[in-house]
């Protein structure tokens, strides 16, 4: 979308403070948060590829009420209504994604589709940025707007074209695969054959495995960490790209010039997934070094004050895509049976909650301190999380290798195939 590089600055030209903005920011968050599990279950229980084009329209609304009234007041509704669009995908594409792979034999390929998938997404937002500053030069904010809704709409028939074999009716009981010999169009007369009340039945079943499985995190440490590294990756980097246009503002480019400035930050977050590959091998002290080789890089870009920084900040960006990528690779392969969008959209929940959080203090430094000081401060996280993923490395090293052969026994059904399940 066209208004993604501007929006931030759409806010402070429309007369709000740092505070403010960051509020809205958790009011996005926070309506994730409230939606991301309900609507992970519901994907577990209903069609997910529904979900996957209804999301887009709700986007398409929010940005028109951004441009056409544009007040706080307004952005919030946006915001909700992003926010809602956001949790219906979230969940319901990886796990609609990994299933069809599973169905076709090639669950193995999971992280090289995924990867790609979200290079090509990035691309899309690299062009989107570069379309944006002459877009904003002819027509302002009005025309990026207009530009935004349109992307929205296309979004929504793309998602309506999917794939899914998949039937509600059995995702209770396989996992979520469906039937070999169903047809793509499988899902759309799934409730045909069933009463409301077999119907009802089934999603409970869905909704008692997902809670079931949450039950039982604590004594699967596998998934408890799989699940917990999700929210650790993803959601400080993530909080801060909605803050990179002030940044970028901040070494003195023009409006006009900032879409241009942030086309680096998202080069190097797309070269960071089209890597992910490589970096699902290196094993978690690669992955501790890979993580805090980023931190430093985001702290000393920041810092700079500089135009020429930028490429620093993209440089982190792109290492933090890359191990964001690889950790909802290990968060799938470590799920079993079904709620995989449940249980993924649990992961999903987590990172909201970091978020908001990151929201809030981003909110209260950034009224003391300028954003380079505060993209610095907030690059600390990254470093004690690389700690501990090094450490765990080191603790299981540490084990007897009997208690070692049992684990990687257990997880070795849902490696499928790779070569190292660390």
């Amino acid at each position: 979308m066209l208004l993604y590089p501007v929006y931030a600055l759409l806010f402070a030209d429309a007369g709000l403070s740092v505070g403010e903005i960051s509020s809205l920011f958790v009011l996005w968050s926070l309506t994730g948060v409230l939606l991301e599990v309900p609507s992970g279950a519901w994907a577990d229980a209903v069609s997910r590829r529904l979900l996957l084009w209804t999301g887009p329209l709700l986007g398409a609304a929010g940005f028109a009420l951004w441009v056409l009234f544009p007040s706080y007041w307004a952005f919030a509704a946006g915001f909700v209504l992003w926010g809602a669009r956001g949790a219906l995908g979230s969940g319901a594409l990886e796990a609609l994604v990994y299933e069809e792979l599973d169905r076709a034999g090639a669950a193995d390929r999971y992280a090289g589709v995924m990867g790609r998938a979200h290079a090509l997404g990035q691309g899309a937002v690299m062009a989107a940025t570069g379309l944006a500053g002459p877009v904003f030069t002819a027509g302002g904010y009005p025309a990026v707007g207009a530009a935004s809704v349109l992307a929205c709409l296309l979004c929504a028939v793309t998602a309506a074209c999917f794939p899914e074999h998949r039937t509600p009716a059995s995702a209770g009981s396989d996992g979520g695969a469906g039937s070999p010999g169903g047809g793509a169009d499988e899902v759309r007369g799934a409730d045909a054959g069933q009463g409301e009340g077999e119907g009802d039945e089934d999603r409970a079943r869905t909704l008692r495995t997902g809670l079931s499985r949450l039950a039982g995190l604590r004594r699967d440490r596998p998934l408890l960490g799989a699940l917990l590294l999700v929210p650790a990756v993803t959601a400080v980097w993530g909080a801060l790209d909605e803050y990179t246009p002030l940044l970028v503002r901040e070494t003195g480019a023009a409006d006009a010039a900032v879409p241009y400035l942030l086309m680096m930050i998202w080069a190097g977050v797309t070269a960071g997934s089209l890597l992910a590959g490589a970096v699902e091998r290196l094993g978690r002290t690669g992955l501790a070094v890979l993580l805090a080789g980023a931190a430093l890089a985001l702290a000393a870009g920041a810092l700079t004050g500089a135009q020429a920084g930028i490429g620093l900040v993209g440089l982190a960006f792109g290492g933090f895509q890359a191990v964001t990528v690889v950790a909802d690779v290990r968060l799938q392969q470590r799920i079993e049976g079904g709620a995989r969008a449940t249980l993924t959209s649990i992961a999903g929940l987590g990172t909201e909650l970091v978020t908001v959080a990151v929201y809030g203090v981003y909110g209260v430094l950034g009224a003391r301190f300028p954003h380079g000081v505060v993209f610095a401060l907030c690059a600390l996280p990254y470093l004690v999380t690389a700690l501990a993923v090094g450490r765990r490395r080191k603790r299981a090293s540490a084990q007897p290798r009997g208690r070692r052969g049992r684990r990687d026994t257990r997880a070795g059904g849902v490696t499928r195939g790779r070569g190292s399940g660390e």
